[in-house]
């Protein structure tokens, strides 16, 4: 073999050498771009984690509030006012308050009757402020004020008030007259058993007060419980004269 042939053949070899490292480096590459998780490629996952993020993001972005709102206390049970049936235009203060008549089997208005099973008439309570409390037994806001308006009563009876409680949305009078006896309330409480009064009253929910004066007119009207003893005695301010008043017209002239 001449010299001349002895350097075409390390020329040769040398490209040999260099296709074969080509080509292992080719394989490497695709052997790296085809790794699979599953049935899927890498480059297949991450397409897919990317548009996870961005739909991610997204729903944080339409569902966070414009702006950072204020603290809020959380609300308690006992302050809540429960909606019964549908919206309707209430009575107003300045109106005089609607008879407690319930229908009767003839459609005839017939009193509301008490746990004892006695009329209940506005007419014969004229010249008493009155306060009339719509409520229910399984009320939470009710059975917070319960206490109120049972010792605001006892203490304002002197100065003529008059307390009517009517249970509405009850199941029987005998679950009222459990609730009563459990919270030992002395005043005057009707069984609503039908729904006629607080229909007829144009309620919205409960519990509902109607603070009315010693002509039968509305002058306050409270929609929600009055679970505070200091708001209660506001509110009966509106009918319930001062003490010194109230023991100068009971005196003989």
């Amino acid at each position: 073999m001449t010299e001349h042939d002895d350097v075409s053949a390390r020329a040769a070899d040398a490209e040999t050498s260099a296709r074969a490292a080509d080509a292992e480096t080719s394989a490497r590459s695709r052997a790296r771009r085809q790794r699979r998780v599953g049935p899927f490629s890498f480059r297949q996952v991450g397409a897919v984690g990317v548009i996870v993020a961005a739909v991610a993001l997204g729903l944080v972005a339409l569902t966070t509030p414009l702006g950072r709102p204020a603290s809020v206390a959380p609300v308690s049970p006992n302050a809540t006012f429960y909606r019964i049936g549908n919206a309707t235009v209430g009575l107003s203060v300045g109106d005089r308050a609607p008879e407690l008549s319930v229908p009767d089997a003839n459609g005839a208005a017939t009193p509301l009757l008490d746990l004892d099973g006695k009329p209940i008439r506005l007419a014969d309570l004229h010249g008493h402020p009155v306060w009339v409390n719509f409520f229910a037994s399984w009320c939470p806001p009710c059975q917070a004020e319960t206490p109120t308006i049972r010792d605001v009563a006892a203490d304002y009876r002197a100065r003529g008030l008059e307390v009517v409680g009517i249970a509405v949305q009850e199941s029987s009078a005998d679950d009222v007259r459990a609730y009563a006896q459990r919270y030992g309330l002395d005043y005057t409480i009707g069984f609503d058993g039908t729904g006629a009064v607080y229909n007829a009253w144009r309620n919205l929910g409960i519990p509902t007060q109607y603070l009315i004066d010693g002509d039968g007119i509305i002058r306050m009207i409270v929609k929600g419980p009055l679970v505070d003893r200091q708001t209660a005695e506001a509110a009966l301010a509106s009918i319930v004269p001062p003490a010194a008043s109230a023991a100068a017209s009971s005196r003989p002239g």
